[in-house]
């Protein structure tokens, strides 16, 4: 059995080794959020923090998602990058491993694929458009997702791109943003009823 607690002399050895994976969280973060924020990524940093941010994401091309926009909200935790982020989704997504209400990723989902080597470009070019290509229905936050998608997939990928058209515009990504969340969902669902209740009268 290894022992948990290391030696801070070996620990010291791995850092010079191996500096991008093993520098202090505090500066590890700086480095990512930075190398973000130079990208083409759209990001907005809360109250200037390093350690929470919005991204703008768009959905991969190919799947059911596309033409989606989705603003994403992310969280570092102090232990950064050996303890993975906290990723949601800010406006609503159908997905299994995406809950539904709250737009939190499954945490199982990220920690089987988070690894320190990964930075925050990582998930925007690999980890998110991967999870949305290749749900896992067996690990759900989203039952009836997982549900659609095991026995009708066809109908799956119907409701997938109904979220998108009500739900992943620009309109909706910008609009959405901390406790407004549900307001604005709900505001969005009004709308469109509104729209199809004109349609009905003007028929």
């Amino acid at each position: 059995m290894i022992c948990p607690f290391i030696d801070c002399t070996i620990l010291g050895l791995i850092a010079d080794c191996f500096p991008h994976v093993y520098s202090t969280p505090k500066r590890r973060i700086e480095t990512d959020v930075m190398k973000l924020l130079m990208s083409d990524y759209e990001v907005s940093l809360v109250n200037d923090s390093m350690q929470e941010f919005y991204v703008r994401f768009y959905g991969p091309v190919e799947t059911p998602f596309a033409g989606g926009v989705w603003k994403i909200h992310v969280e570092l935790p102090d232990q950064y990058p050996f303890k993975s982020p906290s990723i949601g989704f800010m406006n609503k997504i159908f997905h299994p491993n995406i809950d539904e209400l709250s737009g939190s990723v499954c945490l199982d989902v990220i920690n089987q694929t988070w690894s320190p080597m990964f930075d925050m470009i990582n998930i925007f070019e690999v980890f998110l458009p991967q999870l949305l290509r290749y749900p896992n229905p067996n690990d759900p936050l989203n039952g009836e997702a997982a549900a659609l998608l095991m026995r009708h997939p066809k109908e799956y990928e119907t409701k997938v791109k109904e979220y998108v058209q009500r739900f992943a515009t620009k309109e909706a990504a910008d609009k959405s943003a901390g406790g407004e969340e549900e307001e604005e969902a709900d505001e969005e669902m009004s709308e469109v009823g509104s729209m199809s209740g004109d349609d009905g009268d003007a028929a």
